[in-house]
């Protein structure tokens, strides 16, 4: 009697040998001359067991070290309507795929509930060590008799659910990629870069989940996010949430005036820059450009003179006096409400701290004092805090409805997670959040404003129509794989017995 096929794990890759019957399963393997054996990448686990499955091609499963987990809740909240499409649309997408949701709209407990009716081990993988933490405090409320691990920060657990940074999710991936069955990716556009990858390539697991606010980023990497998570499912904006599960909130622009003396220095910088551009032929409408123009400018002392141009007049753009006058007016007009502030750079943050007295967070700023800090103004002792970029994410900010945006990005994920700052809903009634954004009047800053709001896109290249964005809608993909189309019934892989329809 010949061999049975046996499917086995091995390092971030799945060996199998012998050969099975059949040609359905050829696609997806390499001939390995080292081991003399058919390998295939871990990712492609699910879409192979279930092509043989519906051949009728017996093997032994031997890849898998995942296993079914009894989760039940120790309470459980109404969701909100956002919160049940959004799993619903999940499962429709086969159990894979993304989720967009604005910061404050629950895509933790979104994840809870995506756990609950998929009770596999799990891992869970997030960018900080804060935010870990604020996972495994959630995740231990939820379900305090099912044994919850953390890896990062000093722990190297290996528990049924578990807990990651990414970083140490990716050092570890080889090890960790067949004990999952669910994977949840915390803001997921951190997946797709060369060093995280590897965390959904070298996994089998057969469902997957990415939560983010702006999956969307400027490289353009996050098109991968398809092949590695699943396609995005269900998205909503903190305009369609506005008033339901987020608070009511208005965004209010206010433009500064340069003084003569830095509208003359101002423009002096920006006629250097551009004289020395146009002379070396380089456009800072693109990527390339800004490479160009670095490199440029550490070939001669003209590019170096450019590039000093060009910094200074950043400068002044970003921290006018004027902005700092109208901070003083916000402060003044909303106190005592607590009040957040973000800048661009941390160099402005430490000189509104000495200015104004209040307190600065950056990431220089020490784990405990940083903690001290926000406890300090979660109970009302301090009123303001100004900080850079590392209340972006993954920092749990205590509740605020007043937020000013003195300096940013032109990024629109960097936006809406400002934004996201004072949505929360917190316990008063009728919480109306507010976010003030001071630009400079008629300098570069007017145009990332417009970029970081979405208001300014590029330009289509010709041949290519750029797809209209579905953002104002429910979005259910509800299509099967190809593989799946006209095929047979099949169990689902991972699963023993019955039906995921059935168990639930």
């Amino acid at each position: 009697m010949p061999r049975l096929p046996k499917l086995t794990y091995h390092r971030g890759t799945l060996l199998l040998h012998p050969p099975p019957k059949g040609r359905v399963w050829i696609d997806y393997a390499t001939w390995d001359d080292r081991v003399e054996k058919f390998r295939i990448p871990a990712i492609h686990y699910r879409a192979l067991v279930e092509a043989m499955q519906r051949e009728e091609i017996e093997f032994i499963d031997e890849a898998r070290d995942f296993s079914p987990l009894e989760l039940s809740p120790s309470m459980e909240m109404e969701p909100y309507l956002h919160q049940k499409e959004a799993l619903e649309a999940w499962k429709l997408a086969s159990r894979r795929g993304v989720v967009v949701l604005p910061t404050a709209a629950g895509k933790t407990y979104l994840a809870q509930l995506a756990m609950q009716s998929t009770p596999r081990s799990t891992l869970i993988v997030v960018p900080t060590l804060d935010l870990m933490h604020q996972w495994y405090a959630q995740l231990e409320a939820a379900f305090p008799d099912v044994e919850l691990g953390l890896l990062g920060g000093g722990s190297r657990d290996r528990t049924p659910i578990l807990i990651a940074t990414y970083n140490s999710a990716a050092i570890q991936a080889e090890s960790l990629g067949n004990r999952y069955a669910l994977l949840i990716f915390d803001e997921c556009h951190h997946l797709p870069t060369d060093f995280f990858r590897v965390i959904a390539e070298y996994a089998i697991a057969p469902y997957r989940l990415g939560l983010t606010a702006t999956p969307e980023r400027s490289d353009g990497t996050h098109r991968a996010l398809d092949s590695l998570i699943g396609e995005v499912v269900y998205r909503k904006t903190p305009e369609e949430l506005s008033g339901k599960a987020l608070a009511e909130h208005r965004v209010v622009q206010i433009k500064v005036k340069l003084s003569p003396k830095e509208r003359q220095t101002y423009d002096q910088s920006i006629q250097t820059r551009n004289q020395f551009l146009r002379e070396s032929k380089i456009a800072l409408s693109s990527l390339q450009g800004w490479q160009l123009f670095v490199q440029a400018s550490a070939r001669s002392p003209e590019g170096r003179r450019a590039m000093l141009a060009h910094r200074q007049a950043k400068e002044i753009a970003l921290c006018t006096d004027g902005k700092l006058r109208v901070l003083a007016e916000l402060i003044t007009q909303h106190y005592p409400e607590s009040l957040l502030v973000f800048t661009n750079d941390n160099a402005t943050v430490y000189r509104i701290s000495q200015e104004f007295l209040i307190p600065a967070l950056t990431h220089q700023t020490p784990v405990k004092e940083r903690h001290a800090i926000l406890t300090a103004f979660r109970e009302g002792r301090y009123k303001v805090l100004v900080a850079s970029h590392v209340l972006n994410e993954g920092v749990d900010v205590p509740d605020a409805r007043i937020a000013v945006i003195l300096s940013g990005t032109g990024s629109m994920r960097e936006y809406i997670q400002r934004l996201g700052r004072v949505l929360r809903k917190g316990s008063g009634a009728n919480k109306l959040a507010i976010l003030y954004e001071v630009v400079t009047e008629d300098t570069a800053e007017e145009r990332t404003s417009e970029r970081r709001k979405g208001q300014s896109l590029p330009k289509p290249k010709p041949g290519k129509s750029r797809p209209t964005p579905k953002h104002q809608q429910l979005e259910l993909v509800p299509s099967p794989p190809p593989e799946e189309i006209n095929a047979p019934p099949s169990w689902k892989v991972a699963e023993p017995s019955r039906r995921w329809g059935e168990e639930e």
